[in-house]
């Protein structure tokens, strides 16, 4: 009923207001505001409060202890780490604690990130294989607001877009405490009627860890693009494999007896290795009435995790340590196809788009394990998951100070499993539909209003929807639902009022109907309430003068379930506020530069009665340039500027060491790195 009531609105609202407005003539078309850096869509650019752009401009000037940190120019977003840096890191964002991705979809040149089905959890996203000086531009949007936006996208998405070309040839390396080095080579050459671009990174780090980390990466991009004004099209073929020992979450008892230093480990075997190659394809076409876009994309992948995280508890003899491990072949696509047209004297704009993936895992498994060598099989699958979604969006001006934007979604999944448990095998399938609606009104005295509601979902696990008995423990459980639909609103202001600044501020609400994910370490789906966040964010960027640029973004959220419970409604993980502050000098007439970083978040819930919370994490960062010569560059970068002993994560549960008599309900936690230096020299050529 909720759908056919938004659907039924939507429809009324088109003749109501095109007979209340006499023919207009078309919109006033603002020009796009460049500030230096900033990363919002000028006025008139956007659909939402909450999206906008980054460039690479501000990408190159803030230092980035992970690849993954990119995500942190999403403004409220958190990117830390539990385990070994070969890991797909830990996500935080709008009340969520994302674990390794679910809810926020990732896609880089066109490719989704985010992994259905995966050995360790449900969204996996794994940007180590992204090399950041290739990266050309972020789009990103927060809530279910947009049509093309489907699995995942709950929270939000974040779309990068590598370069076609770079403006010099570059080759760079860079040296730090604890073993760290990091080597890049990368350049480009015209060939035929496009340009080939070409880019080799070698990687080694030990960490800060007891157990050095013995990070060893390579990774490897080839691409060629030719383009005009009538369209362009790309080829990318990206090669990555990692290898590395972790140090995971440790119990808070251990290191207050003295029985274990901050950064030490409890099982030295813990690790794994990663394997990814890819192919991806576009091509885009201009046309008199718009344009049209054709993505496709080939992913094979290789993962193997081993992680301890309750030592003793259910194996006193051998240990917990288990083995998760998959391999994985990606085929999808999408096209898309937008029209520009007049009706009425309103300006319209319409776009189509259909979405296809294909995941086969043969296999993906769960192993009891011990120093890496296999006891026993827990669980082991062969699955495949299809899932296609088409799109449909709306744009129409109205007036100079009214636009709106109708959008539906349709989204189909099937599931087939063959589980080394005969009564976790089976087939599922699962479809709905999403719509999306937004007010745009403005702009007056350079201010927008937004108004957006929009319904999203994500996939679960295709294990948890045919699954009858839990791997672990054996005993009975329910199937869950294919997809797990989520709904949204937001109340958004964006304001360039001063010149040269640009503030956002936006009032948000989401819902998901459960929240349902695959627990990698159990080998099953954990049935979870449906939930309520709501808060609210505050972006201001502003280019004080020509040298200075001045970042802050602050945001607080409040995440509970929906139905009480007696072991409380409280969301563990949920980070309650996030702060950041970013200041850049950049003289034009000067050698040097500078940029200073410090990022905040929040206390959050660890159990559902909000006894156990862990504390708040601030971090600083800070960069010092100096141009040597046109072709030389030097760069010091210092991560942890201050020495906080914080966390990366805090989570609460219950382990066993060696010689406790009994389990022990403990705050387990990994450690923000110490303060370290990193010395980078880049050296470019025309």
């Amino acid at each position: 009923m909720s759908l056919i009531k938004d659907l039924s609105v939507a429809a009324l609202l088109a003749p109501l207001l095109a007979q209340a407005a006499e023919p207009q003539p078309q919109p006033e078309r603002l020009d796009r505001v460049e500030v230096l850096g900033h990363y919002q869509l000028g006025l008139g650019q956007s659909n939402a409060a909450s999206e906008g752009t980054v460039r690479a401009s501000l990408i190159e000037t803030r230092p980035a202890l992970r690849p993954a940190e990119l995500l942190e120019f999403v403004p409220g977003m958190i990117v830390t780490q539990h385990s070994g840096d070969g890991k797909a890191n830990q996500y935080f964002l709008r009340g969520f604690n994302l674990d390794h991705g679910t809810d926020f979809a990732s896609y880089v040149d066109g490719m989704p990130v985010n992994m259905v089905s995966h050995a360790h959890g449900q969204g996996y996203s794994d940007l180590n294989f992204l090399i950041p000086e290739l990266v050309q531009r972020i789009d990103y949007r927060k809530g279910p607001y947009s049509a093309s936006d489907g699995d995942f996208a709950s929270a939000g998405s974040a779309r990068l877009l590598l370069r076609d070309k770079l403006p010099h040839e570059m080759a760079s390396l860079t040296l730090g405490e604890h073993g760290y080095a990091r080597a890049l080579l990368a350049g480009g050459l015209a060939l035929g009627p496009g340009r080939l671009l070409g880019a080799v990174e070698l990687h080694r780090n030990d960490g800060p860890w007891q157990q050095p980390e013995k990070l060893r990466k390579f990774n490897s991009v080839l691409r060629y693009s030719e383009g005009g004004e009538d369209g362009s099209r790309s080829l990318s073929l990206m090669a990555y494999d990692s290898r590395w020992t972790a140090t995971d979450q440790i119990p808070a008892r251990a290191v207050a007896g003295g029985r274990l230093d901050r950064f030490g480990s409890l099982d030295p075997s813990d690790g794994g290795s990663s394997r990814r190659l890819s192919l991806s394809a576009r091509q885009t076409r201009n046309t008199e009435d718009g344009d049209w876009q054709l993505d496709a994309y080939y992913v094979q992948s290789r993962l193997t995790l081993f992680s301890n995280f309750t030592y003793l508890l259910d194996d006193p003899l051998h240990g917990d340590q288990f083995e998760q491990a998959e391999a994985r072949q990606l085929l999808g696509g999408e096209a898309s196809r937008r029209w520009q047209f007049e009706w009425r004297g309103l300006h319209q704009q319409f776009s189509l788009g259909a979405q296809f993936r294909h995941d086969g895992l043969s296999p993906v498994g769960l192993y009891a394990t011990e120093a890496r060598r296999r006891l026993a099989t827990r669980q082991e699958s062969e699955l495949r998951q299809t899932s296609a979604g088409v799109h449909a969006e709306l744009s129409s001006g109205w007036t100079p100070w009214l636009r709106s934007v109708v959008g539906l979604r349709g989204d189909a999944a099937r599931f087939k499993v063959h589980s080394s448990i005969a009564e976790n095998s089976g087939r599922a399938q699962d479809s709905l539909v999403s719509p999306k609606l937004a007010l745009i009104l403005g702009p007056w005295r350079k201010t927008e209003l937004f108004l957006n509601y929009g319904e999203g979902f994500h996939s679960n696990d295709a294990r948890g929807t045919v699954a009858r008995i839990a791997p672990k423990e054996g005993t009975p459980v329910e199937p869950v639902p294919g997809l797990v639909p989520s709904r949204g609103g937001e109340l958004g202001l964006r304001s360039e009022w001063l010149p040269a600044l640009q503030s956002s501020l936006a009032l948000w609400r989401l819902d998901l109907a459960s929240e349902l994910v695959f627990v990698g370490d159990a080998g099953d789906t954990e049935p979870q309430r449906a939930s309520r966040r709501q808060g609210f964010e505050w972006n201001t960027h502003w280019q004080l003068n020509r040298s200075w640029q001045l970042d802050l973004d602050l945001a607080a959220s409040k995440a509970r379930y929906r139905d009480d419970a007696p072991e409380g409604n409280r969301v563990p993980g949920a980070v309650d506020r996030v702060a950041s502050l970013g200041l850049s000098w950049n003289e034009p007439s000067s050698r040097w530069s500078a940029q200073f970083q410090l990022r905040h978040f929040g206390p959050r819930d660890l159990v559902e009665d909000g006894s156990q919370r862990s504390k708040a994490t601030t971090l600083a960062y800070a960069r010092a340039s100096w141009q040597a010569s046109p072709q030389l560059r030097l760069s010091l970068d210092v991560f942890n500027l201050f020495k906080r002993q914080a966390s990366d994560i805090d989570y609460f549960y219950e382990s066993r060491l060696q010689g406790e008599a009994a389990t022990v309900a403990d705050r387990h936690f990994h450690p923000v790195e110490p303060r370290s230096f990193r010395l980078t020299a880049s050296l470019s050529w025309p």
